[in-house]
Parts: C-alpha cells; structure tokens; sequence
C-alpha cells in the first residue's frame, strides 16, 4: 500500500488543533488524528470540528477505548472520524463490539498494542479479532518514566519488523520517534506513519511545537511518500 503520514493533533484546544491541522494538510500530511487529549477537552465537538474544516480527509479518534466500545464508536463515527482506536488490552468482547461498530457506521478499527507484556501476540490477537490496522505503540509515561530511571528509552522500531512480519494488517508505529526514525518506518513494513510528540507537539505542555514546523513535516512527507509502496503480508 501507499504510505500515509498522520498527524497526532494532541492538543488541549480545538482552535489550535484546526490552526494545526490546515498548517499539516499544506505540507502534505495525509491523514488528521484527534489526538486523546483533544478528545478529552473538546470531546465529540472536535472531531465534529475537524470533520467540518476537512471534508474528505481521513479523521482518526484517538479514543483508546477500553469498555462501552460500541457506544464509543458509533459516536465518533457520527461525528466524522473514519478511524477509531481500541486498545488491545480491552477484553476480547469490547474489540469486537467497536470492531461491528466499524462495519456497521463506516469506520476502520486501528488496535492498539500500548502495555501488553508480549507486542507481538497482542497484534496477532487484534488481526484475529477484526482490527483492520495495528497500532504498535510504546507510551508516553512509559518512555518518560525508564528514561528518568537513568535507562535507554525504548522505541516502537525495536520490535516493529517482528510486528510487521506476525500480521497482514498495515501497521503503524507511535512512541516518541525522532524525525530520522519517523521516516525510517516504510522500511521497516509500516506504511502508516504517525507524527506526534516531540516531533510535532511540545511534550511537556501539549501544545504546538516551536520553530519551522511546516518546513519540518514538509520535508518528512516528502521523504516518506517518495518511499513508494509498501508490500503488506498476505
């Protein structure tokens, strides 16, 4: 498949987030993601938002949904996201609730790897569940606090291939990449990539980043859909 860069949107205001977002779509980011704290603070009303000032563009909830997950994705499906997100440490019955919720409102289910003890087996188990991607994620307390420990902070990209190689879904990795290593990811197999913190928001205050932020992505977007296609395992 073609590769696809995303944005997180993981701000706290949605006239940012909008500001943001139209900055994202001129350097030729492809899809907007409604980052968890913008979930947070503007709820459904931000992805209603988004889905106004971008119609036709991809749109991914970051719900990161947990339980109720039929509720939860119908509801933002309404409002406009394409994508929703559930976790993969939901019990089997909420991925298959936000999983039929997909088929029945028009939405794709990205499940997401964060704190499983085996990434692997959990993005196998998401695959057999339904998830029509995988979300290979290593998270934002997670990093912080090992760093803070004094130890080498841990990367999506150190198990990304074994990721890639266990299912034949897209996957994506999130977790704190540098730049060199966002655009790293097609090698690896993983067509989607996501552009958070810290390369596209501050990672203390969620808010956009300073500096040449659109020069920056412009050139990300370039490098990454300058890859080509990315052969998906069947």
């Amino acid at each position: 498949m073609n590769t696809i860069v995303q944005i997180s949107l993981d701000l706290t205001n949605i006239d940012e987030a909008l500001e943001t977002a139209a900055m994202a779509m001129r350097a030729g980011v492809d899809w907007l993601e409604a980052g968890t704290p913008l979930i947070l603070a503007e709820g459904l009303h931000g992805v209603k938002k988004l889905r106004e000032a971008f119609p036709g563009i991809p749109i991914v909830a970051d719900l990161k949904t947990m339980d109720g997950g039929y509720l939860e994705a119908e509801m933002m499906a309404k409002a406009g996201a394409t994508h929703v997100v559930v976790m993969a440490r939901a019990h089997a019955e909420t991925i298959k609730c936000v999983v039929k919720a997909g088929t029945d409102f028009g939405a794709k289910v990205m499940g997401d790897n964060l704190g499983c003890l085996d990434m692997i087996e959990a993005a196998k188990w998401l695959e057999e569940l339904g998830c029509d991607y995988v979300i290979h994620h290593i998270g934002y307390d997670e990093r912080r606090g090992i760093a803070a420990q004094g130890k080498r902070m841990p990367s999506p990209l150190d198990q990304l291939k074994e990721v890639v190689n266990a299912v034949k879904i897209p996957v994506q990795a999130v977790g704190g990449l540098s730049l060199e290593q966002a655009i790293q990811c097609p090698a690896y197999g993983a067509p989607l990539v996501v552009l958070g913190a810290p390369l596209t928001i501050d990672a203390d205050a969620f808010k956009t980043a300073d500096g040449n932020l659109e020069q920056s992505l412009r050139l990300i977007c370039e490098k990454i859909h300058a890859y080509g296609d990315v052969i998906i395992h069947k």
